[in-house]
């Protein structure tokens, strides 16, 4: 790690700029006032201000870092650049205040820089999971209480004499993870047949096969895939094998370990209204991991890639003295 954060782009401004521009424009400047490509030189003398343009078709000056998670912040770019490389090369994640130690910023800084990159690597894809012969693995879980508590359990019976409310009052979360490929995690109101038969239908290609336990909210995937297969956990089978397949849901689960084994241990504490960012997060180094050929470095440089196009701006909540939080 140490060899790589040595690189100039990590420590001098005007490097940080031309590495940022090599990935966020690889065919050259473009202008994100107009869109014209090709006409637009770099300002001379702007040696305070490294890497502005002005588009001679419109006229108005910019910098790589307009329309991206960078805008408007009046941290050095190296400095987010290292940000970057801390969070997405760190298995179970970074913390803000490690963060704020390490970088030498505000704790207010570094949870919100932390915020914008898990922006940039969640990565929005729509194209189904699986296809001939493959197969696709769902399971949820549960994590974190929820911003309100539930009157009712999630079969929609009373809470039982001693309080305990299973899930009712737990964060739901579905994933599906294609074996030997990419994971996809959702943040769900709650966890019932509708919403899981709906993520399954949207997600998974219908010549995939789906593996999962004897939950019954999969009940009826057989419609929608070309074959499904489940272990019954209740019973203590983790694994079992049919036709010389290898019938489980141990990748999954692997997932969801890694995930709570990080929020627990790195994170602490997460509001419900940022868990979809943080699963975004656990979600990209999973996919962008060693065993896909995908080493840090490289890691990396997708989450920059992801910076386009997307902001991350602050709401003050309570009045101009107030706190500030982060939004969409």
């Amino acid at each position: 790690m140490s060899s790589i954060l040595s690189a100039k782009h990590f420590h001098d401004e005007a490097a940080a700029y031309r590495f940022l521009e090599s990935h966020i424009w690889p065919d050259g400047p473009v202008c994100p006032h107009c869109g014209v490509v090709g006409e637009s030189k770099a300002l001379k003398g702007s040696s305070t201000r490294p890497g502005v343009y002005k588009c001679y078709a419109c006229r108005k000056p910019f910098t790589v870092k307009v329309g991206t998670i960078f805008e408007a912040s009046h941290i050095k770019l190296h400095i987010w650049l290292q940000a970057i490389f801390l969070l997405t090369s760190g298995k179970k994640g970074f913390s803000s205040n490690q963060l704020s130690r390490v970088l030498g910023v505000t704790l207010k800084s570094a949870w919100f820089m932390s915020h914008r990159i898990r922006e940039a690597m969640r990565d929005g894809l729509l194209a189904p999971m699986g296809g001939a012969g493959q197969v696709v693995e769902a399971d949820e879980t549960y994590f974190g209480p929820k911003s309100e508590i539930r009157t009712e359990t999630t079969s929609g019976r009373p809470f039982t004499k001693g309080g305990k409310t299973g899930p009712s009052s737990k964060r739901a979360i579905v994933s599906l993870v294609q074996r030997g490929g990419n994971v996809r995690s959702f943040h769900v109101e709650n966890a019932d047949k509708a919403t899981v038969a709906s993520i399954v239908v949207q997600n998974v290609a219908q010549e995939a096969k789906l593996y999962t336990d004897e939950s019954r909210l999969y009940l009826g995937a057989d419609a929608h895939v070309s074959e499904h297969e489940s272990v019954k956990h209740s019973a203590k089978e983790y694994v079992r094998y049919v036709d010389g397949a290898k019938i489980h849901t141990n990748t999954v689960e692997g997932v969801f370990s890694i995930f709570k084994r990080g929020m627990k241990g790195v994170y602490q504490h997460c509001d419900e209204k940022h868990l979809h960012r943080y699963l975004a997060e656990f979600d990209f180094r999973y996919n962008n991991r060693v065993a896909l050929g995908v080493h840090d470095e490289t890691r990396a440089i997708n989450a920059i890639k992801g910076a386009k196009g997307k902001r991350l701006t602050y709401r003050t909540v309570g009045g101009a003295n107030g706190r500030k939080e982060a939004e969409v």
